[in-house]
This record gives C-alpha cells, sequence and structure tokens, in this order.
C-alpha cells in the first residue's frame, strides 16, 4: 500500500480514479433485484438476448404485490395513516341488517286459504274498508298481542304511531265469508293525521269508546272528521267489563252509563251532520258492546241469537228489537211492554244481557271452585281440569270465549251498516277525486269497475323493515293493478295544464298487507287496498296512480285534509356539518313516512320540521336520528309559528307607486268578521264559487254589501288562504279594463305578502285588504308582472303596518283527567303558563274529573310532564290544536326593553315573540317602515302628522 495515497485516518487522497469498479458494483446489485421481482416485465429491447441488463426507472420498480393481487378483484382497500382507525372499531365491518319492524318471515297458519282471501278480492260486494279509530287506550288494536303494534317504538311505548293495514276474511253469523280490510290506527290525538290517511281509503268508521271513560276529546274529534269525510259510522263500546270489575256499578247504572255514551254521539252527530237519519243506536245494529280483554263481543242480534240457539223456537230479530230502551218484560204474561209490571222490574237490556254478563264474570272471579263447573255446565261450556286450574283472568277469557263464541256481531254490523267498495264508490269519488264523474274515467270509478282504466289512490308511505326504501299504499278505484306493469304517477301539484308533477315508473311486486306478514299477489282489482313497490321515488304524501298513455283525462285526487295543524316547530342540523348530506336525505324520508309533517328551510339557512305536538316531534326525531340517517342530530329548542293579524282599520290610505313611476296603487287593511277566516279554511265557501253564490254567501251570512261581495279578488295565501282581497273601486274613478289587465300580479303581489307578513316573515291571517284606487300604465310594457308584483306586496305591508299590527299564536285545548282531590294542582299547573280553565265535571259513573283548559301552545313544552310532576302521575293529559289568539301587547312598541334571561311580564309578550323571532330568522332586530312606505308616501305621513313609534 502507497502510504503517500492515503492519509493518516485511511481516507484515500491520491489521483482521481476511473469509476469502472463503481459501474461493475452497481451493475451485480441490479441483479440481484431483478432476479427479487416477477419476470412479467418485457425486455426493454427483443433484440438483447441477455436478461437481466434493461434498465427500470425507480418508479417503476415493484417490490410488493398490489392490494388487488393479494385481496382478489372487487374487495374495497383503504390505504390510511398510521392510528387513523382507532382500534375499537374493527377494521372490517360486520354487515348489520337494521330492523325497526316485527314482521314474520312465514306466513302464519290461518283457518281460511290464502288463495281463498285472493278469490275473494275480485268480488267487490263482499269487501269491507273499514278504519278502526278512537281516544287514546279505547282498546282498538284487539290483541293482547297488540298485532298491530309492528314498530319496536310503538311496543316500546305502548301506543299506536302508524296506522296498520290487515286484511282478512271473516265469517258473519250466517256464516257467509267477507273480506275486511281494517285500519288500526293510532288513537293519540298527535297522530291524527294517521287517522285521515285511513279514512280517506275507507268507506266508514268503526268508532271504539271506553265504557268506563265515555266520549273524549278524540272521539269527538273522530266523530266531526267521519262527517266530514262522508263516512258510515258505526261503534264500538268497548272495555264493558270496566263497568263492572272496575268501578262495580250496578246493572241498572251500567245501562245508563251504556245509554249516556250513545246519546252524547248522537248529539254529536247531530251538531256536526245535517243528515236527518245519521243516528247510531243499539236496535239500528250499528253499536256492539265488546270487552276485548276478555274476548266479548255482541250486538243486541248476535245476543238474541245465543238465545235463539239455546232455547229454540225465538225469532231473534224480533227479539233483539226489544232489548233496549225502556221496555220490559212481564213473566206472567210473557209479553214485552213500554211500563214496567212491578216496581222492580228491570229493564229488558239489563234483564237479558247485562245480568246473564254480570252473572258469569262474578261466578268466575267470585267461587270458580265449587258452583262454576255445574254453571258452567248449565250454559252448555264445556273445561278440562287443567282450564279450570287457570289464574281468573285467562279462565274469564277462556269462560267468555266459549259462551259469546266469534265475533260474528262485530261483522254482521260492518256488513250491513258500512258500504261496499262498490256501493261507497261514488260518494268516495265525489268528495275526493278533483275531476268530475261524468266522464268516462269517472263512471268507471263510481261503479268500481275492474275492467276499467287503472285509478289508484295511494295514502300512506310505508317503509321497509330496514328503513331504506318505502312502499305505497293505496285504493284501487277502478281498472286492474298489474306487478310489473308501467304505471304513470301523478303527484299533489300535477294539473291538467301543468304536467310537471308526473312521472312514469314500473310496479314492482304487490302485495296485501296483513300488519306482521304481507301475502304477494300479481294482480289486485278495483276495491280493494294494495301494497306497490317501485312507485316510492316521486311520490311525497299521496298520489294518483294512472295508466301511462291512453288515459290523458285523468286528474288527481285531492290531498289529504288534516283536522289538526302543525304549529309546533324544531330547528335541526347535523352535529357535524359534513354529515348535512345524509340529515337532508333523511328528512326527504320522514316527511314521506308522516302524512302531515313538513319540512323547510328559513331564509336563515335552518332546516325546520312542523308538528302537531311533543311526542310527534320525538317520534319523528327517533325516525330521523336511528331509522333514516344514522347520524347525530342538534335540534334547538321547539317554538310555535305564529300568525300577523291587524285589530283596526288602516289609519290613513296607503299608496306605492311601482320602479318605473307609471302605476301606483292604493290600500287599506281592516280585520276580518268574526268566523269568516275559519269558514275560509274549512272550505265552507270557496273562491272558486261563481260571483252570484259567493255574494249571496257573504250578504245572508256576514251582512257584507252585495257588490263588495261579488268583487272579491282572492282569498290568500294560496286558495283557502284566510285573508280576502277585495277590489274596492269605482268604475267612475278608475278604468276597470285596465285594472283587470294587472289582477293577476296584484293577486299575486297579495299572496306574496300575506304568506310572509312584515312583522317577522310569519303568515297574515284574518286581514281584509280593499284597493281603493289605481293608476294604471296604458302601454302594456310599462305594467307588466316584475313592475306591479312586488309594488302590490308593498302596499299589502303598509296598509297591514298602519292597521295597528298584532301577533298571534296558536292555543292547544286540554282535556285533563283527573282524580278530584288533584284538580287544584291542574289549575295551578295551568295558571302558571297562561292557561285557563273552561270547564270541570265528574265523569258520571267514575270517581274521576274531566277539565278542559285552553293553554298557549308556546307555553305548552313540559306541561305534561309538570302536570304528572305535580299530581304524582295521577292526572293524565291531551292536547290538540285549537285556535289562534292575538297574543298581548304591541310588537312594534319601542319602549319596551326585553331583558336576556327573564321571564316578560304579558303586555311585553308580543314585542319579545317578535324580536326573537326575528333574531332566529337573521332578519334585523325591528321592522324598518321605510323599507315598505315610498318617499311620498313618507312625506304624506309627515303631513297627517302620524307619530309612528317605528325606526325610519
Amino acid at each position: 500500500m502507497e502510504t503517500d495515497l492515503y492519509d493518516e485516518f485511511g481516507n484515500y487522497i491520491g489521483p482521481e480514479l476511473d469509476s469502472d469498479e463503481d459501474d461493475d458494483l452497481e451493475a451485480d446489485d441490479r441483479d440481484v433485484d431483478e432476479a427479487d421481482e416477477d419476470d412479467e416485465d418485457e425486455p426493454a429491447d427483443a433484440d438483447e438476448d441477455v436478461p437481466g441488463m434493461e434498465v427500470v426507472l425507480h418508479e417503476d420498480k415493484k417490490y410488493y404485490p398490489t392490494a388487488e393481487e393479494v385481496y382478489g378483484p372487487e374487495v374495497e382497500t383503504l390505504v390510511q395513516e398510521e392510528d387513523a382507525q382507532p382500534l375499537t372499531e374493527p377494521i372490517i365491518k360486520p354487515v348489520r341488517n337494521k330492523q325497526f319492524t316485527l314482521m314474520e318471515q312465514e306466513l302464519p297458519s290461518t283457518v281460511y286459504d290464502m288463495e281463498f282471501l285472493a278469490d275473494l278480492m275480485d268480488s267487490p260486494e263482499l269487501i269491507r274498508n273499514v278504519t278502526l279509530c278512537g281516544h287514546l287506550h279505547h282498546g282498538k288494536v284487539k290483541h293482547s298481542l297488540r298485532y298491530t303494534d309492528i314498530l319496536f317504538t310503538e311496543q316500546e311505548r305502548g301506543v299506536g304511531i302508524k296506522s296498520t293495514p290487515v286484511t282478512m276474511v271473516l265469517p258473519d253469523s250466517r256464516g257467509k265469508s267477507f273480506l275486511f280490510n281494517i285500519m288500526d290506527t293510532p288513537g293519540h290525538v298527535n297522530f291524527s293525521d294517521e287517522v285521515t290517511s285511513g279514512i280517506r281509503l275507507s268507506d266508514g268508521i268503526v268508532l271504539f269508546i271506553d265504557a268506563a271513560e265515555g266520549v273524549m276529546l278524540n272521539t269527538e274529534r273522530l266523530i266531526k272528521h267521519a262527517v266530514q269525510e262522508r263516512l258510515a259510522i258505526t261503534i264500538c263500546i268497548n272495555k264493558v267489563d270496566r263497568l263492572i270489575v272496575e268501578l262495580k256499578l250496578p246493572p241498572t247504572d251500567a245501562y245508563y252509563k251504556l245509554r249516556h255514551i250513545v246519546d252524547e254521539v248522537n248529539a254529536m252527530l247531530s251538531t256536526y251532520s245535517t243528515d236527518e237519519n245519521l243516528v247510531v243506536s243499539p236496535l239500528l245494529g250499528n253499536v256492539c258492546f265488546a270487552s276485548s280483554q276478555y274476548c266479548v263481543c255482541f250486538t243486541l242480534g248476535s245476543f238474541a241469537k245465543i238465545y235463539s240457539d239455546t232455547y229454540g223456537d225465538i225469532n231473534y230479530t224480533e227479539f233483539a228489537k226489544r232489548l233496549w230502551g225502556d221496555i220490559y218484560f212481564n213473566p206472567k204474561t210473557r209479553k214485552f211492554t213500554k211500563k214496567a209490571p212491578t216496581s222492580n222490574s228491570q229493564r229488558s237490556f239489563v234483564e237479558f244481557v247485562l245480568e246473564p254478563l254480570y252473572k258469569i264474570l262474578s261466578q268466575v272471579v267470585g267461587d270458580c271452585d265449587t258452583s262454576l263447573p255445574r254453571v258452567l255446565d248449565e250454559l252448555g261450556i264445556h273445561l278440562v281440569k287443567e282450564e279450570l286450574k287457570l289464574n281468573i283472568r285467562p279462565l274469564l277469557r277462556l269462560v267468555c270465549k266459549r259462551f259469546f263464541g266469534e265475533f260474528t256481531g262485530f261483522v254482521d254490523m260492518c256488513v250491513q251498516h258500512i258500504p261496499s267498495p262498490q256501493g261507497g264508490a261514488k260518494n268516495k269519488i265525489e268528495h275526493s277525486y278533483t275531476g268530475g264523474l261524468d266522464s268516462d274515467l269517472g263512471e268507471a270509478m263510481a261503479e268500481c269497475d275492474p275492467d276499467g282504466p287503472l285509478m289508484c289512490h295511494t295514502t300512506k308511505m310505508y317503509s321497509t323493515e330496514d328503513g331504506v326504501q318505502f312502499h305505497a299504499f293505496g285504493r284501487v278505484l277502478s281498472g286492474t293493478i298489474q306487478a310489473g306493469q308501467p304505471v304513470k304517477v301523478l303527484g299533489e301539484n300535477y294539473t291538467l295544464e301543468d304536467e310537471e308533477d308526473s312521472q312514469v315508473c314500473t310496479v314492482g311486486r304487490l302485495w296485501i298487507n296483513v300488519a306482521r306478514y304481507q301475502i304477494e299477489v300479481n294482480r289486485v282489482p278495483a276495491g280493494n287496498w294494495v301494497l306497490i313497490e317501485g312507485c316510492d321515488q316521486p311520490i311525497v304524501k299521496t298520489a294518483t296512480i294512472t295508466e301511462p298513455r291512453g288515459n290523458e283525462e285523468a286528474q288527481i285526487f285531492r290531498p289529504l285534509k288534516f283536522n289538526t295543524a302543525s304549529v309546533i316547530k324544531i330547528a335541526v342540523e347535523p352535529v357535524n356539518p359534513s354529515e348535512l348530506p345524509k340529515m337532508l336525505d333523511g328528512l326527504r324520508k320522514v316527511n314521506k313516512s308522516y302524512p302531515s309533517l313538513t319540512t323547510k328551510v328559513e331564509e336563515s339557512g335552518e332546516h325546520v320540521i312542523l308538528g302537531t305536538g311533543e311526542l310527534y316531534l320525538d317520534c319523528v326525531m327517533h325516525d330521523l336520528r336511528k331509522m333514516y340517517s344514522e347520524i347525530d342530530i342538534k335540534v334547538a329548542d321547539p317554538v310555535v309559528t305564529f300568525c300577523e293579524t291587524v285589530v283596526e282599520t288602516s289609519s290613513l290610505k296607503c299608496f306605492a307607486e311601482t320602479p318605473n313611476k307609471k302605476n301606483k296603487i292604493t290600500m287599506i287593511a281592516e280585520p276580518l268578521e268574526k268566523g269568516l277566516a275559519e269558514d275560509i279554511e274549512n272550505e265552507v265557501v270557496q273562491i272558486t264559487w261563481n260571483r252570484k253564490k259567493l255574494g249571496e254567501f257573504f250578504q245572508t251570512k256576514y251582512d257584507w254589501d252585495l257588490l263588495a261581495a261579488r268583487s272579491i279578488w282572492a282569498f290568500g295565501p294560496d286558495t283557502t288562504g284566510p285573508n280576502i282581497l277585495v277590489d274596492d273601486t269605482l268604475p267612475s274613478e278608475v278604468d276597470k279594463a285596465l285594472l283587470g289587465s294587472v289582477k293577476d300580479s296584484i293577486v299575486q303581489g297579495f299572496q306574496w305578502g300575506t304568506r310572509e307578513g312584515p312583522l317577522c316573515d310569519e303568515p297574515i291571517r284574518n286581514v281584509k285588504f280593499k284597493i281603493l284606487d289605481a293608476v294604471i300604465a296604458q302601454e302594456p310594457l310599462h305594467r307588466g308582472g316584475g313592475q306591479v308584483i312586488p309594488t302590490a306586496r308593498r302596499v299589502v305591508y303598509s296598509a297591514f303596518l298602519m292597521a295597528t299590527p298584532r301577533l298571534m299564536e296558536p292555543y292547544y285545548f286540554v282535556e285533563v283527567q283527573a282524580p278530584a282531590d288533584c284538580v287544584s294542582a291542574v289549575y295551578t299547573v295551568l295558571a302558571r303558563r297562561r292557561g285557563h280553565v273552561t270547564q270541570d265535571a265528574p265523569i258520571p259513573g267514575s270517581p274521576l274529573y274531566t277539565i278542559k283548559a285552553f293553554i298557549p301552545a308556546i307555553d305548552s313544552f313540559g306541561f305534561e310532564t309538570d302536570l304528572r310532576t305535580h299530581t304524582q302521575g295521577q292526572a293524565f293529559s291531551l292536547s290538540v290544536f285549537h285556535h289562534w289568539q292575538i297574543v298581548p301587547g304591541d310588537p312594534l312598541d319601542k319602549s319596551i326593553v326585553i331583558r336576556p334571561l327573564e321571564p316578560q311580564p304579558a303586555p311585553h309578550l308580543a314585542r319579545e315573540f317578535m324580536i326573537k323571532t326575528r333574531r332566529r330568522k337573521g332578519l334585523s332586530e325591528d321592522v324598518s317602515i321605510s323599507k315598505f312606505f315610498d318617499d311620498p308616501m313618507l312625506l304624506e305621513l309627515a303631513k297627517q302628522d302620524v307619530v309612528l313609534n317605528y325606526p325610519m
């Protein structure tokens, strides 16, 4: 080694060397590398026979196989940073089957064949479409199973939330089979929208009334609703056993109690209906008595039949006619008389119906060891020893079931008093179809013709077990719907002029729905209910399904008209903002699932859900979070919708000019007559009537001047809004032809203005706007919609603000049931929430009191909980929207200072509500007047020295 080429540390310091050794080293390395690699890469130069000598760039080298090669195709692989996924989460999540409803996988065993059921669908005269409805817990769900509560939430809460259809074959007392389509509906008054959707598909209702509680809040509303929908009404007085076992009433008192219920129902029917013949009575056969807990159900006819089966030669139809009312049996002459033969004689109903019932119950409850077997032998009821050893309740159920037999009385009642789809079709179509009956299509529907053009009306959307998609549920009114056929789905906004809201879909499978299972069929003829797959995409609430071609004159069925209003609103937003699309999809789905739910986006961007009450919104939020979007959602405090109104006539004529200064409109606003707004909303009066009829209505009922009544231009907002626009101009002063040319634009401005008022963007209510004067440009160019519509809206606002504006809030009607010693506590709780009692009275024949009261909806949050706390859970309340009432105080009074976090005294409430609503909607703190008044108008104000406490 040459020492001068290296330093003392052994580093080379000599002259530069050639670099061929380095090359050799690199080449060796490369050989090793490429030997490791797969020999897939073709050599760069095919001529070179020497393998392993190609140049491979670093980025092209492949050290490891790709994920696809390892796991195979169609497997999603993610390359994540270290520790991106917590240890608690599995790398590959197991597939989770979501299930929210209890469904049976197999068809259960029934006493009839499914083929027989399907065959009955072809004879509409043997079908009955019935809605079972009633107050909360009055016993609509007839089984201890609660078979129709198929949602898990319904079973946990013990209250029906969704209406559930069940189709069964039931025999009447002569053994003839009928196909019953039964809609079981919730009894809680919050969910009355479900009842509405069931009623629309039915021809009659069976109203359940608890014998002990009698006619309650929802019973009354349901009677009114059924009368409005022109349905046949039958009644089932349920829980008769409570009179005997719980209230321990003597038989005569029990009879009075039952008669009182029937009389109350008839009183309501005569109040709400103009039809004299609409009465219910056990004698007519449209009242039955039941105790679902003990399998008792009888009408007078079916009870009389038990006698005729036992004793033979009795004409049971004649006997049944003598079993109700003040009729007595004289045992000596063996005749029925109107006069009591002796002072202690019982009425025939007590003697022949109630006393046997009492005896059976008291025998089983009181002395089931010694004398019961003897009594059962006499009755011809045979029980084995094991059955005799049962507990009291199961034993009672068994004995009653053997004694009363099947529920044929119930079937008789429905068959005789509820029309078949064929008989009820004409009435149904007149009420729910927007088109006329005089077309071929109308006639086909009125005759329920299975060979006519297809018309199917869907009113409900049921989600699948896993909540992923929806099936539409409806009634076929004419034609036959086939599985797999193309259909045209017409939405609620479809008209013959504007066909945008329609879509052609292909029907998937069809089912008959039987609560916990479904029977698949390939076609469904007219008169039946059907569950349809594959049409859910375009449907929001209700729809009309018809043939895709050839049925061009088909119009839609009316959207549902609910007997309650959605006045409570909550704002929702996802906890994680990036999940907004998921929440929006969830909102779309709950909107389909609940008939009267409304969702909308405010100007400020918040998503608002409107519902009928706390329980309702609680169920909606449960579905939104758990079923449809599976994300965390924040909910704002609940608030209510307000309305804006005026209490005086405008203090001066308000005018506004269009931006081009060529047109000028003058208006004033004044309050409507009492009751008129409600008449418009309930469609007692309709804007579509001809001028003469309209004029007559307003002249006779509301004492209007005939000329004014005939010059009504519009109701607003929409066709049934509670405000009126009147043209009060004189032909001598205003060119009517010119005014007529801009009528549509002015009406549109009025509609827009009344939809969102100037105080806090809430709808205007109960106001009449009069056009007093109008200067309209001659040239059509200068009077276009773009000029007139915003101006008309501005005049509406300024006239409104000059007429002492006020806010209105929704009021709830509350019905509380409580024992006598809790009544004072109920008063206290109500008084704390600005509520007031209208009536408290004992419920006849029971230890409870009914307290009826009004409470502002905004103060009703937590009311039920509060009530239960104060009465140790003894009081039970239900509340439902009743009316609008003016909020105390002036919303525009600037002298009021709203202090944060302090309850305001009553006169400050209107101001507080207005300011807080404006803040929430992202509007400026106060109503700015210059926004709605033109400069000339402001000068006019100054001239007339109108002192306004508005900010300029």
